[in-house]
């Protein structure tokens, strides 16, 4: 049974503390705005995965309660960064797997101000934290600097990436200067201010060669998805409305994130490239196929490694491609409209729900002057160390719930 993205919402992305609000409030706001973009009612819903980081056991429930009690299940999901897209993700299968026909997908964050920490900041006890492995290979290559501890192992990554292939301090900051110019244009973004290369290598250095303007920030800020069968999308006439999703999977850590001790790998780059390959090898598709494109730039470099992991170039490649201009509008394929983490922001749950939620105003042609002209076709990415990579492939649907043709694979 196919599954369709039928309506979203969210909330705009702000700074922590910037607004006077709860996740409950956040929640009701992108809930509300997805189910009536679907055109359906709170108590048509069967089933609501919630993804979030930072809250209590069942604020899902607190959350979801807002929309409605009607007495449905509500699964509190947490994924690290991937948090949204695994919400996403269990929609989907609910849908696919008969278990129903309406799934609102919902993810929110909550966060403080300033940086993300390691990961052990519950206990005190880096050794007990989930990411430990993935740190202990950054120490054994680089040493532990007093950087925070997720701008470090990214930083470390691109030093690698420059060491190994020549990528420059301009090729990174070339990515936060496009995501922020997209940004421009996207009234959800927390940050909608463009910037030039110059710019971007002029401020502040969060962890050499990573400056603050290429680095994601924290954020406040809730998305939500209704997901539904093609049963559902005949039944209430939303064809017209409805996204496909094509493909998607998910991958953890193999040995491959390790055995090499690069920080390349430990960040999750055999993660991101064998869920693409899994989606391309289920959708007959490949990155040829593509016409807008949402990753996960929570750095400057996870944008470069995304772009080899995904096939859109070859390894080692990905600096000079974002130089040449081909990852933006007239470009070969549009990467991050949105503005991507770097500028639209990055409340762990809510990513990668905002990120579909993006693609599917793009591939309906709602997206106003960020609009990809003739979309038809568009890929998520969304990863969290510790660790899980989500790829999801939608589709444009026409009249009556079916999807449009691919245009042949182009690998």
């Amino acid at each position: 049974m196919k599954a369709y993205i039928v309506g979203v919402g969210m909330t705009k992305f702000e700074k922590p503390e910037t607004r006077d609000w709860q996740y409950w409030d956040m929640v009701r706001e992108a809930g509300t705005a997805a189910l009536a973009d679907a055109g359906v009612r709170y108590d048509q819903v069967e089933q609501v995965p919630v993804g979030y980081c930072f809250q209590a056991s069942t604020a899902g429930q607190r959350a979801v309660y807002e929309l409605g009690l009607t007495g449905i299940p509500v699964y509190n999901v947490n994924n690290n960064c991937a948090t949204g897209s695994t919400a996403l993700m269990l929609a989907r299968q609910f849908v696919e797997g008969g278990a129903g026909d309406c799934v609102l997908a919902v993810g929110f964050e909550k966060m403080a101000r300033g940086s993300l920490g390691g990961g052990s900041e519950g206990s005190g006890d880096f050794a007990a934290s989930p990411v430990a492995r993935h740190y202990g290979v950054m120490a054994a290559a680089h040493g532990f600097e007093m950087s925070p501890p997720t701008a470090q192992i990214f930083g470390n990554a691109a030093r690698e990436h420059m060491r190994r292939y020549g990528t420059t301090p301009a090729q990174l900051a070339a990515v936060g200067a496009k995501n922020h110019r997209h940004s421009v244009d996207n009234p959800y973004a927390q940050f909608q201010d463009p910037y030039t290369v110059e710019e971007i290598l002029a401020a502040r250095t969060v962890h050499d060669p990573l400056t603050k303007l290429q680095c994601s920030p924290t954020s406040d800020g809730a998305a939500a998805a209704v997901v539904v069968s093609e049963r559902f999308v005949e039944a209430h006439g939303l064809g017209e409305r409805a996204v496909e999703i094509a493909a998607q999977a998910m991958t953890t850590d193999t040995d491959a994130s390790f055995a090499s001790g690069t920080c390349i790998d430990a960040v999750g780059a055999p993660m991101s490239r064998a869920a693409a390959e899994q989606v391309y090898a289920a959708s007959g598709l490949g990155p040829g196929d593509l016409d807008v494109i949402e990753l996960h730039d929570c750095f400057s470099i996870n944008e470069l490694l995304t772009y080899e992991a995904l096939g859109l170039c070859g390894e080692g490649e990905s600096g000079k491609l974002v130089e040449s201009g081909a990852m933006t509008y007239g470009g070969r394929w549009v990467v991050n409209p949105s503005g991507g983490l770097i500028s639209k922001g990055h409340p762990l749950g809510a990513t990668g729900i905002a990120q579909a939620a993006e693609l599917t105003w793009q591939l309906r042609g709602e997206a106003g002057p960020r609009q990809v002209p003739g979309a038809r076709t568009g890929l998520a990415h969304n990863i969290g160390l510790g660790g899980a990579a989500v790829v999801t492939l939608l589709r444009r649907c026409g009249p009556g719930g079916f999807a449009d043709e691919g245009r042949g694979q182009d690998f």
